[in-house]
């Protein structure tokens, strides 16, 4: 347990440390003695201007996102009792980008719907993806090719809006890769309830996630309602998911990556993997959204890219160990 908790606190150090150096990366580099004082004392001055304005909700929303696709990552790979499973891998994060999609091209006059819409298509695309996959429980391989089916369904669906609606698809572009450039208070503003409200659950329920892990038998030996805690789970990662979908767009692998480094970290405890994986995912994205200004700077490259790079490998290493889950 004293192993588990200082991992989770060198999380934490690392996690302020990156955000301080996220904010200060950019065009104009600021110190991070700069940084601390400019949002917290010099609030006059030109630094304060830039981190305020444009690099802080930016910061923010990146370590909001990370941490949401992490959590969800997690429950499904807790849910599914599956390694691989993850809200971009099998589909979840379509169901959301579709869904958020069509409102955006269809119904431009009602973006405030987008989070309800994004996870309204999540939560069905989970929710089809485990019937697909459930036959005498989940089985791994079956759930992968469910997965790919489905998102290669909602994909399609998504390349119908495109075609259909060419003169509407002005940063679109950039929704299909993932993007967090021109990320400002309003962004995080519609983010951060979610984001939190899934945090709060998540820890509530990870005694109940935990039970889960053990096997239907014996979680209903225990009183679980097992069905019920399922879609109860399956809803708050939906939740998540779409919430991150319907501000950066599909962006993939971080709830594959981060949740799998925290369990060799920290184990299979929900408990301390939940906070781990919270951490350790806006950790991840705050670094890939700074390397995604600094690599060709003044240029900058969506930050889906950097993850693509970094998950498309760690996914198919995931395939060839063919670790145990627990």
């Amino acid at each position: 347990m004293t192993k588990k908790i200082g991992t989770i606190v060198v999380l934490v150090i690392l996690s302020v440390l990156v955000f301080l150096i996220s904010v200060g990366k950019g065009t104009i580099d600021i110190s991070i003695p700069d940084v601390i004082r400019a949002i917290f004392i010099d609030k006059e001055g030109m630094n304060h201007q830039i981190i305020f304005n444009v690099r802080l909700p930016r910061t923010l929303v990146a370590a909001l996102v990370g941490m949401s696709l992490a959590l969800s990552g997690a429950i499904l790979q807790g849910v599914m009792r599956n390694p691989l499973a993850s809200p971009g891998v099998i589909g979840v994060s379509q169901g959301a980008g579709l869904a958020a999609f069509t409102i955006l091209i269809l119904f431009p006059d009602y973006t405030y719907l987008v989070p309800i819409g994004a996870f309204i298509g999540a939560f069905l695309a989970t929710m089809l993806i485990y019937m697909l996959a459930w036959k005498n429980g989940i089985q791994p391989v079956r759930l992968i090719l469910a997965g790919v089916a489905v998102s290669s369904m909602l994909a399609a669906g998504i390349n119908v809006l495109m075609t259909l609606f060419p003169d509407k698809l002005g940063g679109t572009v950039n929704f299909m890769i993932g993007e967090l450039s021109a990320r400002t208070w309003p962004h995080f503003n519609m983010l951060w309830p979610y984001a939190l409200l899934g945090l709060f659950l998540s820890f509530i329920l990870s005694g109940r996630i935990n039970i889960l892990m053990m096997g239907d038998e014996i979680a209903i030996g225990l009183g679980v309602k097992v069905e019920q805690t399922r879609i109860i789970l399956i809803a708050i990662a939906s939740m998540l998911a779409a919430s991150a979908v319907s501000v950066v767009g599909l962006l993939g692998f971080v709830g594959l990556i981060a949740p799998h480094i925290c369990r060799i970290l920290v184990g299979t405890d929900y408990k301390y993997l939940f906070p781990a994986a919270a951490l350790f995912g806006a950790t991840l994205l705050m670094l890939c959204d700074t390397l995604s200004r600094l690599i060709f700077s003044p240029v900058e490259i969506p930050v889906g890219i950097i993850m693509s790079l970094l998950g498309a490998p760690f996914f198919l290493y995931l395939l060839r160990e063919r670790r145990s889950f627990h």
